[in-house]
């Protein structure tokens, strides 16, 4: 193996993509397909909803049947009976009456609640079939684009906002439901009217010409207002997400707001893009009250043509008083699906972008590199850590590390310090894998690190961060963050160690005690405590703590420092820190600036030595004595 190696150069990607705007595209039939893969394993319960809004849809056009063709032209007109198709309803219903010896009224009205029950029974099932089938199909996709985001390596999320990727798993998810759910409505709509427009054509195909001629003015009318609207939406939508940002902000640095008088500042922002929002908002329902009225017009229009048309074929004996009437109950079931497919047309295109932008969370491939034969660390680790002329970059144009070598003998007690920018948390971030670093630069136990699954690396190296993070659930929930092999009472002795048992003693259940957001029921200091019991708990052979007593107060401090001598005993432990009690008690020093190790040694040695480190250490000095600041 060769001394030296090439930097880690990562690759350059566009993060750019990831953009919380919602641009409109076009119909994909390519993003429809692949998504469907989703709904594949529901596909019984998608095409059972198919058959019930077919069966919905046949008693739909059925009741009305009964209405004009039975009633009117069979039992109240029975002489313009002939010729005109009943589609079996006359003899059903004369079946009936002659089984239950009623009249033929009193059976055609059982036959039309039939068929109306009918129609609500399975239009409802087919609603509540086809949301399953959406949901279930949404909820796996949902659910397979956490696990990719959780499995994308943190250099992802060093140049994406967490706030765009959240976007992909709640906004866009929910659109591709809108999307999926509206081709629903158009299927509910669509399926009556072709059977409708079937038994129209059957009973007179003269006047279901003369009606359909008013659909391509409905059809055009619908088109102009979705292009003249969907403008409109996509500037509601921009200054909402706009009101939504800037109240956000505000709300959340409500501190900052007041200490600086910013109220009047931010009120009058806050008015200004409220005052675009309630223009794009007057002028959506402007065009709203014209479209309306529009589509009424052709309803009239149409009913006003049955009468005329109609009423000429009836006069003339081509058609019976109950196909018109029949007409006149189907017109409606003609313009539904045009407005349906008007109110649908911006959801698709909004859907599209959702949709494109999912699939391309799901497609981004930025991983880590894994060894195709991975090693195995050793079940009794010593913790030898060496660091091989480690350089390393986050992108491909700098240089954060240049040229690390140190090593870190078994159980030793290691401080890292430096500037800040220096290097620090970066060196650990590396050993911890969490990027991909040049073969052969680190090593633990002699293997290279590369050789190893960085899960494999992290179960065996337990960090304690300055920022750490508390998840909602229980006290113990917080110690064990689900690994099974820690058992309650691990959780206790890892509490113990650190000295966390008394506080959570004192909580209201216990261990048991369900933590607030971000564990805001305890104080900073309890939250530390609990970070190294969680630590602790998984008593890893490689210890690392960032700058973990940081925001510590000196009492708290004090309470742990003799519980890290007892955890780190025999333990190889990294301490990246600024306290001076803590600097002094570790084996060696490491000073690092600007990426270079500029000084190793124990603190007398490097005190002794007058370089980088003594002048820190005499800055920190006088940062914590004024008296000696002033003199």
């Amino acid at each position: 193996m060769s001394d030296t190696a090439a930097p880690s150069r990562p690759t350059r990607r566009n993060h750019a993509v990831f953009d919380d705007e919602m641009e409109a595209r076009g119909f994909d039939f390519g993003l429809l397909g692949r998504l469907m893969h989703w709904m594949k394993p529901y596909r019984r319960m998608g095409l059972l909803s198919i058959v019930f809004v077919l069966l919905a849809a046949s008693a739909a056009v059925l009741a009305p049947i009964i209405v004009s063709r039975v009633v009117v032209d069979g039992i109240l007109l029975p002489a313009s009976n002939e010729g005109a198709p009943d589609f079996g309803q006359k003899a059903l219903n004369g079946f009936l009456s002659d089984m239950l010896t009623v009249h033929p009224i009193v059976s055609a009205c059982m036959l039309y609640g039939l068929w109306t029950l009918l129609w609500a029974v399975f239009g409802h099932g087919f609603r509540i079939l086809l949301a399953r089938t959406v949901l279930n199909g949404l909820r796996d996709l949902r659910r397979d684009l956490f696990a990719h985001l959780e499995n994308l390596p943190s250099s992802f999320y060093d140049r994406v906002a967490v706030g765009r990727v959240m976007t992909r798993l709640t906004n866009d998810v929910e659109t591709l439901f809108e999307l999926l759910a509206g081709f629903g409505v158009l299927l509910g709509e669509f399926v009556p009217f072709f059977v409708a427009v079937s038994v129209m054509l059957a009973l007179n195909p003269a006047l279901t010409f003369e009606l359909m001629l008013l659909l391509p003015v409905a059809a055009l009318a619908t088109w102009i207002f979705r292009r003249v609207s969907r403008q409109v939406y996509r500037g509601i939508r921009s200054s909402l997400s706009r009101l939504n940002e800037n109240l956000q902000e505000n709300l959340s640095g409500i501190e900052i707001v007041q200490l600086y008088g910013r109220e009047k500042i931010n009120y009058d922002r806050y008015t200004e893009i409220n005052d675009e929002n309630r223009f794009q908002e007057s002028l959506a329902v402007r065009i709203e009250s014209y479209y309306g009225p529009a589509m009424d017009s052709m309803a009239f229009l149409a009913m006003a043509a049955i009468v005329w048309f109609g009423g000429n074929h009836v006069l003339s004996g081509a058609a019976t008083l109950g196909s018109v009437i029949l007409f006149a109950q189907f017109a409606d079931m003609m313009f539904r699906p045009i407005v349906a497919m008007g109110e649908q047309w911006n959801v698709v295109f909004r859907a599209m972008a959702s949709c494109e932008r999912i699939f391309q969370a799901l497609d981004w491939d930025e991983t880590l590199q894994r060894p195709a034969e991975p090693k195995p660390l050793p079940a009794g680790l010593t913790g030898h850590v060496r660091f091989n002329h480690l350089t390393f970059g986050y992108a491909p144009d700098t240089t954060i590390l240049k040229d690390v070598s140190f090593d870190i003998a078994p159980g030793e007690r290691i401080a890292i310090v430096g500037p800040t920018g220096s290097g620090k948390t970066s060196l650990i971030r590396l050993l911890c894998r969490f990027y991909d670093v040049p073969a052969g630069s680190i090593l633990i136990d002699g293997i290279d690190i590369m050789d190893v699954e960085p899960g494999e690396i992290r179960k065996r190296i337990g960090v304690v961060l300055q920022d750490f993070h508390i998840f909602s659930g229980t006290v113990y929930d917080n110690i064990i963050l689900g690994n099974p092999k820690v058992t309650r009472e691990d959780a206790r002795r890892a509490a113990r160690l650190v000295h966390a048992d008394p506080f959570i003693r004192l909580l209201p259940q216990g261990y048991d005690t369900v933590l607030t957001e971000r564990g805001r029921n305890l104080s900073h200091g309890q939250r530390q405590l609990l970070a190294f019991a969680r630590v602790l708990a998984m008593d890893p052979e490689v210890l690392i703590l960032d700058e973990a007593t940081a925001s510590i107060d000196t009492e708290t401090e004090l309470i742990i420092q003799d519980a890290l001598a007892k955890v780190t005993e025999g333990r190889t432990s990294i301490i990246i820190a600024h306290r001076l009690q803590t600097i002094r008690e570790a084996n060696r020093i490491v000073v690092l600036a600007s990426g270079e190790v500029r000084e190793i040694g124990t603190h007398e040695e490097l005190m002794a030595q007058g370089g980088l480190y003594k002048t820190l250490y005499e800055l920190q000095v006088q940062d914590m004595n004024p008296e000696t600041r002033s003199s």
